[in-house]
């Protein structure tokens, strides 16, 4: 499997990504192929070779005609730009999902819904290029996996459209919550939110660096000069062996201890919590104080989830509080298939390890709409389409 490593020890940002990933041996013309066909006037990009305290680095750069109007764009007019672009469809996925994180952050950080966030500096043309570029080069590398190191945040304050505010910027904050953060006493933003965005959005896990057998290396020059150490993004290009499972990484688990709901009243809430985006949500009868009977509420979800899933915990729920915290996880890869049974066809949720299916879960409300038009017990139906499944007698085969 191919991966990558983004060594972040001296941050991260959207032009030191891109520019690490030719170092690494993206394509150029092919990187500026793809971001002519954005339907966005007035850039282009360069790419040439520096020098960072005796490292050498390809420094990338967006070059912007000053006379070009430079609107404040909301969220769908970015995703209209990228889905209306010729890319390939893993590149406008990416891209489209790492905006989203940072639509998800500004909101949070100004309170305010995802729809009417401003995107300034992220909206502008140059943060537009250098997150598709990021995300296209990633896709010519053929960049299977990607892990990284603790993000180096920088330390003081900044300037920006809302006035002086610290190190790491708000929204930067915001994203790498539950990744391990580094920040000293320079007076300088190394990670914006577009590099803690990319990072975020592609990394399976922060840490050391797993072992590979290393293919490539490439340096991303940052646009200052720092006096302590070379201002550049590290990526390691190679091979290591295919996990045995799906994606592994983070996983943000919310509870809620609730003793004033009755369970018919909570269900409901787990309703909302899946349709908001949770990878689970279920309920666990506990003895609150005073001996009451209670129900201990808990959520799984992406953390860039948080703010919508705790908005959508107090819209349903009489909690009062919530607490949370982050957790690693490994998941078996997944698939739907559909079997044949004497009472109807049934989906199954296949589970597969080392690509072998191992886990054959028959869905509930198929075995349960078999049964009722077939008048017999659903348990019935589910042990026929297990069979089925083990078998590998499929519908759709």
């Amino acid at each position: 499997m191919k991966a990558l490593y983004l060594d972040c020890f001296s941050g991260i940002s959207g032009d030191m990504t891109v520019g690490a990933l030719l170092d690494a041996g993206a394509d150029f013309a092919l990187l500026r192929d793809g971001l002519m066909s954005l339907g966005v006037p007035g850039f282009h990009v360069e790419a040439e070779k520096v020098a960072k305290r005796g490292v050498a680095a390809t420094q990338f750069r967006v070059v912007i005609d000053p006379d070009t109007p430079k609107p404040h764009r909301h969220l769908h007019h970015i995703e209209d730009i990228i889905t209306g672009a010729a890319l390939p469809e893993a590149v406008r996925a990416g891209a489209l999902k790492t905006f989203r994180l940072l639509g998800d952050a500004e909101a949070a950080v100004h309170g305010i819904p995802v729809q009417k966030v401003h995107f300034h500096e992220v909206g502008a043309i140059d943060s537009i290029v250098d997150i598709i570029g990021a995300n296209l080069a990633l896709h010519l590398l053929g960049i299977e996996a990607v892990f990284a190191s603790p993000v180096h945040v920088g330390g003081g304050t900044i300037h920006c459209d809302h006035g002086i505010m610290p190190v790491p910027a708000p929204a930067t904050a915001m994203l790498l919550r539950g990744c391990p953060m580094v920040g000293d006493d320079l007076n300088a933003e190394l990670t914006t939110p577009t590099g803690a965005a990319l990072a975020v959005s592609w990394t399976t896990d922060f840490g050391p660096m797993p072992a590979m057998t290393a293919t490539a290396v490439g340096h991303g020059a940052g646009g200052r000069d720092l006096a302590d150490r070379a201002n550049v993004l590290r990526v390691i290009v190679g091979e290591m062996a295919a996990l045995p499972t799906g994606p592994a990484g983070r996983v943000t688990v919310i509870e809620a201890l609730i003793d004033d709901m009755s369970g018919e009243l909570l269900a409901p809430a787990l309703d909302a919590l899946l349709a908001a985006g949770a990878h689970d949500a279920f309920l666990t009868p506990v003895m609150a104080k005073k001996g009451r009977p209670a129900h201990l509420l808990t959520v799984l979800c992406d953390g860039s989830l948080l703010s919508g899933m705790t908005r959508t915990l107090f819209e349903h729920t009489t909690t009062l509080g919530l607490r949370f915290r982050e957790e690693r996880r490994t998941v078996l890869e997944r698939a739907w298939r559909s079997v044949p049974t004497a009472y109807g066809a049934v989906r199954v949720k296949l589970g597969f390890l080392d690509g072998v299916p191992t886990v054959f879960h028959p869905e509930y409300e198929d075995c349960r709409a078999r049964a009722a038009e077939q008048g017999v017990p659903v348990r019935r139906v589910a042990e026929a389409a297990h069979a089925a499944a083990v078998e590998g007698r499929w519908c759709d085969a």
